[in-house]
């Protein structure tokens, strides 16, 4: 996530250290001494501790207030990049307490969205010997810099992922969760999310319970499950706040503002925002701020106000680059791109997704393959345009995002009808709205609604338009099932899940006026061969 986490494992010695009584008073008196210093370490009094003692309180400290908030990211990043450099040095890469601080600071740096404060960290990675452990490297890949950096690790964290349902180490499921977000391999640490969810609670493990609920509402954004999100988003919210989290209570309220911009409740989305921005902007919690900028560039897009939606994209990452160490720069390369042409900004939408397809990260899932290619497409004149949009939806497994899939079909419809291909605008707004229906998102609804109407169709025309309304997916599993085949057998031909190809014939039937399975293969009988 974008303040990924609470930085730190359930069992570390850190951890450990807070959950003292005794020590607990050591903690809380470092924390006020190190923020009354500007982060300085607090050596005098009761500092005549050892160097690991030290560092481990250092990391408890930071972890503290990166949690609740009560300081700012500099003072803990000062405090805990000044424990570091205390340690003997070459650093030992087999010292757990080393480790967690070294993961601490990654998450103090990842939350801040600065590239400079990630010096003092690569500094420390490069004392650290024999050398940094795969589980670190690979996790600092992904979550840094990901456009920059994602694209060699990816074979290992596949490898890493396709274990995971058998790891029983939550902390290393979490953290391959966090490895996982931005190149887009959470649907695969689902199943062990759940685990370590279930878990969490049956050992009263808060931090895990958590932990889990900010990646699986994430996974669960993305995969179109907004009820599902919003009561768990709601629940996490609460646990965090009862235990003053508020770092964790931040990241249910961006769940939460992404729903209801996507949904139109603009009220709920402004005050969530509001609240994030609030609380983030005194601290220095940067990956907060664009989160609320993306949740207000969704608002905007949805509801055709272009330029406020180009003034919050371009807030987490200007036109025509991918800022560094600004993970959430990936997800909104579309929402840029198209804010730059609604606004007229054309030159600057060419560029930007220009950009994203230089800079390789199409190659690094499915997910933002869709985005940069239906960016390029959004960008490039009507005769190029169309080739692209379908090179976009030829992407392999993007049913897995429903949303922006049938954002995708927007545009595509939206860029058929003006080059007057009103069958092909037909089939592809009837299918965006079948999506955007079933989400929920209703200023989508009506923008392909309005898209629709001027093709000569409204919505409620829409679903009786026969068999060539389908769209070739849809065509396809039509095909298949009227040839007998089981849903599981679909899914497994076309690779996709049976709650997909259930999904879709759920839509398909309308269109061609059935009510059940059993009449698929006369309403086919007819159908013209591709």
């Amino acid at each position: 996530m974008d303040g990924d986490g609470d930085g730190l494992p359930a069992s570390s010695p850190a951890e450990t250290l807070i959950g003292r009584d005794h020590d607990l008073g050591l903690v809380r008196g470092f924390v006020d001494e190190a923020m009354l210093s500007g982060g300085a370490l607090p050596l005098s009094g009761d500092a005549g501790v050892g160097k690991t003692v030290l560092l481990v309180a250092a990391v408890a400290a930071a972890h503290h207030i990166l949690l609740s908030g009560e300081g700012d990211l500099d003072t803990a990043h000062r405090l805990l990049v000044g424990a570091i450099d205390m340690q003997h040095q070459p650093y030992d890469a087999a010292d757990p307490t080393m480790i967690d601080a070294l993961y601490t600071l990654a998450r103090l740096c990842q939350s801040s969205q600065r590239t400079e404060l990630w010096k003092p960290l690569h500094r420390a990675l490069g004392l650290l010997k024999p050398e940094v452990p795969d589980q670190l490297a690979l996790t600092l890949s992904t979550m840094a810099d990901p456009a920059r950096t994602a694209p060699p690790a990816l074979g290992m964290l596949d490898e890493a992922i396709a274990s995971l349902d058998q790891e029983a180490d939550p902390v290393r499921v979490i953290r391959l969760a966090m490895t996982s977000l931005y190149v887009g391999r959470l649907p695969a640490c689902r199943t062990a999310l759940r685990r370590v969810l279930r878990d969490g609670r049956d050992n009263s493990s808060l931090t895990v319970e958590i932990q889990g609920l900010v990646y699986l509402g994430r996974d669960h954004f993305a995969s179109g499950e907004w009820d599902e999100l919003e009561a768990q988003a709601a629940q996490g919210r609460d646990l965090g706040e009862a235990h003053s989290y508020q770092l964790l209570s931040t990241e249910f309220l961006y769940q939460r503002a992404l729903v209801a911009a996507a949904r139109d409740d603009e009220a709920a989305a402004k005050a969530l925002t509001d609240e994030m921005t609030l609380w983030a902007t005194p601290r220095g919690v940067g990956s907060y701020l664009s989160c609320a900028s993306h949740a207000r560039a969704l608002a905007a897009l949805g509801q055709g106000r272009f330029e406020d939606a180009y003034r919050h994209a371009s807030a987490i990452s200007r036109a025509g680059e991918l800022a560094s160490h600004v993970p959430p720069a990936l997800f909104v390369v579309m929402d840029l791109v198209e804010a730059t042409v609604r606004t007229g900004r054309t030159s600057e939408a060419t560029t930007h997704a220009a950009a994203a397809d230089e800079a390789g990260i199409a190659g690094i899932s499915p997910r933002l393959a869709l985005l940069v290619k239906a960016s390029a497409a959004i960008a490039a004149v009507d005769h190029e345009a169309l080739g692209l949009f379908e090179e976009a939806l030829a992407v392999p497994g993007t049913d897995r995002w429903p949303f922006e899939l049938a954002r995708v079909r927007l545009a595509y419809g939206e860029r058929l009808r003006r080059v007057k291909a009103t069958t092909e605008a037909r089939t592809q707004l009837a299918d965006a709205i079948d999506t955007f229906e079933r989400l929920g998102a209703r200023p989508w609804t009506a923008r392909a609604g309005n898209e629709l109407r001027a093709t000569g169709l409204s919505i409620g025309s829409a679903g009786v338009t026969g068999a060539a309304s389908l769209t070739p997916q849809q065509r396809e599993i039509a095909l298949l099932a009227a040839a007998g085949l089981t849903n599981k057998q679909i899914a497994e031909r076309l690779f996709l899940s049976p709650r997909t190809v259930a999904a879709h014939l759920r839509q398909l039937f309308p269109k061609l006026g059935l009510a059940s399975r059993a009449a698929l293969r006369d309403a086919l009988a007819d159908l013209p061969p591709d």
